[in-house]
């Protein structure tokens, strides 16, 4: 469980590194963070195929299951946190809630961005969709331009 960072003050967002994407939580005090996760407390994205999720306090050992972890409270530059008391106590209140779950509107960081800031969202969605967009785009691209090719070699043919 490296931590990589400064130690974790209650209210504060934990970004965990897992190989393909990033699990959140709030870290609550003494060792344990609030998290919208799978009954076993370690994924949130295995939640995406049962459409429900629940929300769990776990040691941050457990959450972090060996990955690194650090303290990311990247939106505090654009929006107002609320005080650390009121944030574990929100999050405190939801534990053993079970939550629909959507990878793209209702996620583990949709989750803790609402308990932290008053307002649900994950750059890590907004990030996967401008992918997806500039990825298509490429995909369009190419496809216009092997048409084009396919056209003007036709064209040549035709005209000898």
């Amino acid at each position: 469980m490296p931590l990589n960072g400064p130690s974790p003050m209650p209210g504060d967002l934990l970004e965990f590194y897992r190989p393909v994407y990033q699990h959140w939580g709030v870290y609550v005090g003494r060792g344990y963070v609030v998290h919208l996760t799978d009954q076993d407390g370690f994924s949130s994205l295995s939640s995406a195929f049962g459409a429900k999720a629940v929300v769990r306090k776990d040691r941050i050992k457990k959450v972090a299951a060996d990955c690194i972890y650090r303290v990311n409270n990247k939106y505090d530059k654009k929006r107002s946190p609320y005080p650390p008391g009121k944030i574990v106590r929100a999050a405190m209140e939801r534990v053993g809630e079970i939550l629909d779950y959507s990878v793209t509107s209702a996620n583990c960081e949709h989750f803790v961005t609402e308990l932290r800031y008053g307002d649900s969202f994950s750059d890590q969605v907004d990030n996967a969709v401008m992918a997806v967009g500039v990825g298509a785009g490429a995909v369009a691209f190419a496809g216009v331009i092997a048409a084009l090719v396919f056209a003007s070699t036709r064209n040549r043919r035709h005209n000898q």
